[in-house]
């Protein structure tokens, strides 16, 4: 598949008004009422209408901008998928049905009122970074709006049923024309009537009140993949809110909250840690433990290592989310001081002190060098 941005015609540092006004122009171009059912222009309204979901969600662009379209799947049937005609059909009309005359453009108006789709649900998930590094099943339990089991969320009473609304002939929208000294407005607007159902119930079910919805609890199941961050989310299509009086369900996004681990600083995958060692160690050299997500490794510090150099770990970082790899582990090694000596500590360090009075001449010069070097001198 063509790369988002030379689907929809942008450059990729673009902004999201071009890449909207990009959009809209070729959806005018393509969309299939327009083109009398051509299934290759359908197909090419789909591929730009992906394109533009993905690169108007700043979160998504940024993965995509990143990892490519492999890193927009995400685990247990969530994350990205590439849409369906009634999906772009409903994103176009999410983003650009309130035009005033836009059904005129397209070539004439629908004989009935658009599918209403049901509120989406945001879950905060708390993972801890064990379960970063491995990926991990949850089970998530929240609160949603089902169909009534009285009406089958048509909202009537059973034995009665939704009839036309009389106001707006079912289109579930009414239009009004205006004229001014600068020729005729037509603005379009939901029936009041119906509330852009396009159908009214006369006698409403005594359970849900004619809604035809009930809230009640759900659980599910979601696999969060390995090497997600904080703010990173994953869509589960189609499972949250039913809409009113037998709409499509809406989605349930769910956004990942990583709990800090004292032992690491995050960069996406990679991982930053300190291991205190003895001066001894420092000079003779030595094998360390070093803190991982899972464990701990034996590092090998050289003889005459200076305080605070640090070591890169290939491949002992977070794995990389929805690729291969893993990110790199650093370990910087820090001269421990003690709070209190022995008696036997204490003359060994103040005999030591007397043997080494001061750093030699080349070190100091070498470290006033590499200060200057640093501060641009």
């Amino acid at each position: 598949m063509a790369d988002f941005y030379t689907t929809l015609g942008v450059a990729r540092e673009a902004a999201d008004d071009d890449i909207k006004k990009a959009y809209r122009k070729l959806a005018m171009t393509y969309h299939p009422d327009r083109n009398g059912g051509s299934k290759d222009a359908e197909e090419r309204f789909k591929e730009i209408t992906e394109a533009y979901d993905v690169l108007r969600d700043p979160q998504k662009r940024a993965t995509y901008d990143r990892y490519g379209e492999a890193g927009l799947r995400g685990g247990g049937g969530g994350g990205f998928h590439h849409v369906d005609l009634s999906e772009a059909l409903g994103i176009f009309m999410r983003d650009f049905g309130g035009f005033g005359g836009l059904e005129d453009l397209l070539g004439g108006r629908g004989q009935g009122a658009a599918p209403r789709t049901g509120a989406d649900i945001k879950i905060h998930l708390a993972l801890t970074l064990a379960e970063v590094f491995t990926g991990v099943d949850k089970e998530l339990k929240f609160k949603v709006l089902e169909p009534c089991d009285r009406c089958a969320g048509n909202g009537a009473e059973p034995g009665s049923k939704a009839h036309q609304c009389p106001t707006c002939a079912g289109h579930g929208e009414v239009r009004r024309a205006q004229r001014s000294f600068f020729g005729q407005f037509v603005t379009v607007a939901p029936c009041p009537n119906c509330k852009g159902e396009g159908r009214v119930v006369e006698t409403p079910c005594k359970k849900c009140k004619g809604d035809g919805r009930m809230r009640s609890d759900k659980t599910i199941k979601v696999s969060v993949p390995a090497g997600v961050a904080t703010g990173q989310y994953m869509t589960l299509r189609a499972v949250g809110n039913v809409a009113e009086r037998g709409g499509e369900r809406g989605d349930v996004h769910v956004v990942f909250e990583v709990a800090d681990d004292v032992r690491f600083e995050r960069d996406g995958e990679n991982l930053f840690t300190e291991v205190h060692v003895t001066y001894g160690q420092l000079v003779l050299g030595a094998m360390v433990d070093v803190p991982t997500v899972t464990g701990s490794i034996n590092l090998n510090v050289p003889p005459a290592t200076q305080s605070g150099q640090v070591f890169h770990l290939r491949g002992r970082g977070l794995p990389r989310v929805n690729a291969s790899g893993h990110g790199d582990l650093h370990v910087r090694a820090q001269l421990w001081t003690p709070d209190k000596l022995t008696d036997e500590e204490e003359q060994l360090i103040e005999r030591l002190n007397q043997i080494q009075r001061s750093v030699p001449a080349d070190r100091e010069k070498g470290l006033w060098a590499k200060m200057k070097e640093a501060l641009g001198a």
